[in-house]
């Protein structure tokens, strides 16, 4: 599929679906990745995002990674659930775990400008992995963000 001939959403639910093996759906007119037990997701804010995408490279490591104004999203494997404490200190730092059942809006396009706001910093690819997020989570934690944690 040529993604410059993508025009409708349901152009883009196909694309995700056979060009990266995402089982996108389309709910009010956009295309929307399900946080399922297969695939989830982990939100950070931007600083701390590009220093876990620095790490993960030193690492040789890779995670397609979404691009929003103020928070930038990884994709992942949900292996297992933080505890509470964890999961408070990650609320503290304003890094966010979607639930099952919820969904995140995937752009119509390639390109850094998208009528959904985001844009791929690291595209999906069908052939990679996706990383568990318990590696996701040490990492964010262990980058620190700059700032005072």
């Amino acid at each position: 599929m040529n993604a410059d001939k993508l025009r409708t959403v349901g152009d883009w639910v196909a694309f995700y679906r056979h060009e990266f093996g995402l089982p996108v759906i389309e709910r009010g007119g956009f295309a929307m990745l399900p946080i399922t037990g297969r695939i989830g997701v982990i939100h950070l804010p931007v600083a701390r995002a590009e220093k876990v995408r620095a790490a993960l490279e030193q690492q040789g490591e890779s995670a397609p990674m979404l691009a929003r104004q103020i928070r930038w999203s990884f994709l992942v494997v949900p292996d297992s659930r933080p505890g509470e404490q964890i999961l408070q200190v990650l609320n503290r730092l304003d890094i966010g775990i979607p639930p099952t059942g919820s969904a995140v809006m995937l752009p119509t396009g390639l390109g850094q400008w998208t009528r959904e706001g985001c844009h791929w910093v690291v595209p999906p690819s069908r052939d990679s992995k996706l990383p568990p997020l318990s590696m996701l989570i040490t990492t964010a934690l262990a980058v620190g963000s700059g700032s005072e944690d």
